[in-house]
């Protein structure tokens, strides 16, 4: 009945439009859109949406997710919004480069968790201490578990949300599997600055090579890499090399091959907060990194230009990627003296400081001046609205 209405009115009101609009020269064409039958099923279209409480509970959010993902690889005849954004890019699915890692059977460790919180409810003391509010709880011995059991799944959403992964490995990814303890040390004022996922670094506290530490066989030769993807100043698509040492056996890493000596962090003045990435990657031998060796000292910029993925697809047959940290790192004084004492240039400034506005010498008797001409040789921190 719709369509036949918009026909009928459209008749009656034409010819009033024609011969309004006919006399000033203006032309117009009306069209109808009729909705088309959907190609396929609609998305919940066998939901009974008077009858919401019999549907399934998922009771917890691994198997809504699960579901989620069993879903999303099912074919559709609709497209999402990422086909639509990857349609002609060869887009290709994330491979992974880790380590083989094969995960226990879910249902046993929420077993186990259970058994441990019944336990712990059930315990008198700890329940009077949590009351009382004296409850000590062992913080490295949580850090312990945690990276045990779901650390390498959190720190790989991290690296995911922070775009390590799309900027050095051009969307491959790997599972942290090795945890790495890194420590600068700031002098005795400040004391030991910890390097962890994504907290803030000062270049002043990272002015000189950080301890590392990290569990490793006996006999196992590893490689560690230190790049910042967010500071080249010619090329986006580049990255600036600030340490690598590679041939580290075990956890030694002071015993290991220098082959790009320390260099602290120069993030430009202006250019916001930058990503300095410690890359942790397992050896399968030893490696003769002659080809990747910069001189020592090697203060030249364009010496330390630098591509993660050009590396490690140079060495991909012989080492494995298995541990990552980074922080951010924002400019401060330190910066300067970096450029100029260290790489010997001018320090690039992509940041405009206003000069304050000059008065001249305040007079003491200010005849035939405005009204508010002391508030020039004010302090700006003074209220003024009590004044007048």
């Amino acid at each position: 009945m719709a369509v036949p209405l918009v026909r009928g009115v459209a008749k009656k009101v034409a010819p009033i439009f024609l011969s309004q609009w006919g006399l000033l020269g203006i032309s117009t064409s009306a069209a109808c859109c009729v909705k088309g039958v959907p190609l396929g099923k609609m998305p919940n279209e066998d939901i009974d949406t008077s009858n919401l409480d019999s549907l399934e509970k998922y009771r917890s959010y691994h198997r809504y997710l699960k579901a989620v993902e069993e879903e999303s690889e099912r074919p559709h005849w609709w497209k999402t919004y990422r086909d639509y954004i990857t349609r002609g890019k060869g887009h290709t699915d994330a491979v992974d480069i880790g380590l083989p890692f094969s995960r226990g059977a879910r249902g046993r460790e929420v077993k186990e968790r259970r058994k441990v919180l019944k336990e712990n409810h059930r315990s008198s003391e700890m329940e009077r201490a949590a009351r009382r509010r004296t409850l000590h709880v062992p913080l490295p011995d949580m850090k312990a578990e945690w990276e045990k059991t779901n650390g390498r799944y959190h720190i790989r959403r991290i690296a995911e949300h922070y775009g390590i992964y799309k900027d050095l490995l051009q969307g491959a990814h790997f599972l942290p599997h090795v945890p790495i303890e890194i420590e600068y040390s700031s002098g005795e004022a400040v004391g030991r600055v910890p390097v962890h996922h994504g907290n803030v670094v000062t270049p002043t506290e990272a002015c000189s090579p950080p301890r590392v530490n990290f569990e490793a066989e006996e006999g196992s030769l590893w490689t560690l890499l230190l790049t910042n993807p967010d500071g080249h100043l010619q090329d986006d698509e580049s990255e600036y090399l600030h340490w690598l040492v590679g041939n580290i056996p075990g956890n030694a890493v002071q015993s290991g091959e220098e082959i790009c000596h320390y260099i602290p962090p120069f993030p430009a003045k202006g250019t916001g907060y930058h990503r300095f990435i410690f890359i942790l990657f397992k050896q399968d031998n030893r490696i003769d990194f002659k080809e990747d060796s910069r001189p020592s000292p090697c203060h030249s910029l364009q010496m330390r230009t630098f591509q993660t993925l050009d590396f490690y697809r140079r060495h991909q047959d012989a080492m494995t990627p298995a541990g990552l940290a980074f922080f951010q790192c924002l400019w401060d004084d330190s910066v300067t003296n970096t450029f100029h004492q260290i790489l010997h240039m001018k320090e690039p400034v992509f940041e405009y400081h206003r000069p304050p506005v000059y008065h001249p010498p305040q007079k003491k008797f200010p005849q035939g001046q405005p009204l508010r001409y002391l508030d020039r040789y004010r302090n700006s921190s003074e209220p003024t609205h009590t004044i007048y």
